[in-house]
């Protein structure tokens, strides 16, 4: 049973438990399946519809999705802003480092589209949209509000089981970046963990973190775009 992110965890059953496990592996095999094999579409579009119907069907509402208004705005939009500003300096100055210290090297393609148009506003404008949406809403509900809630689910739904959860889903999720290669994959997951640590610690506030996950791209984009950044 599905509840709100301030409520009591509702025990879970055995049978539940066991369903959250199917539907965490079928959203693996997606994000797998498409980013290592391509022997499927994009995973985001489809997790997004899987958790929608999913959490609709376990909880019987929409609000249970986590999109509700935030009880304030101000909190929440300051906190997504911190979290943005950590994840881009961790970037910048701890796991990008860290990634080419140990060999790890990124994809030649990563980057290379908005790059190649430095300067172009309607290349930035079209980033910006899918960032906005694509990425922004559509990873945040397929990966930090439906994978790691299932994931959690598997374990009983607790503070701790939450905590792991996060730490497998971001694997899941940098697999979701295996275009950018090793490097990239390795400091997606990194980021993964940082915004679903935002998430969970603001009591699984999603719009904590599908406003840091949009402001960390816009700001990546509009240093591309004035040629601050490659």
């Amino acid at each position: 049973m599905e509840t709100m992110a301030h409520d009591q965890p509702t025990p879970l059953s055995g049978r539940q438990r066991a369903l959250s496990l199917i539907e965490f592996a079928i959203g693996g095999f997606f994000v797998v399946g498409h980013n290592l094999f391509h022997i499927v579409p994009n995973e985001v579009p489809i997790l997004f519809v899987l958790g929608v119907a999913s959490i609709r069907l376990r909880s019987g509402n929409w609000r249970a999705i986590g999109l509700r208004p935030p009880k304030s705005w101000r909190v929440t939009v300051g906190v997504a802003l911190v979290t943005a500003v950590v994840v881009i300096a961790a970037g910048q100055w701890v796991t990008d480092p860290l990634a080419r210290a140990i060999g790890l090297r990124a994809a030649k393609s990563a980057g290379v589209a908005l790059g190649q148009h430095r300067g172009d506003p309607l290349v930035l404008a079209k980033a910006l949209i899918l960032t906005w949406t694509f990425a922004a809403f559509g990873e945040e509900i397929g990966y930090r509000r439906y994978l790691l809630g299932r994931a959690a689910d598997v374990g009983g739904g607790g503070w701790l089981a939450h905590w792991i959860a996060l730490i497998a889903v971001s694997a899941l999720f940098s697999v979701g970046h295996a275009y950018q290669g090793p490097a990239g994959m390795f400091t997606t997951a990194c980021d993964g963990l940082m915004i679903g640590a935002a998430y969970l610690l603001c009591k699984r506030n999603l719009w904590v973190a599908v406003i840091a996950h949009g402001l960390i791209d816009t700001i990546a984009f509009g240093a591309v775009f004035l040629g601050i950044a490659n």
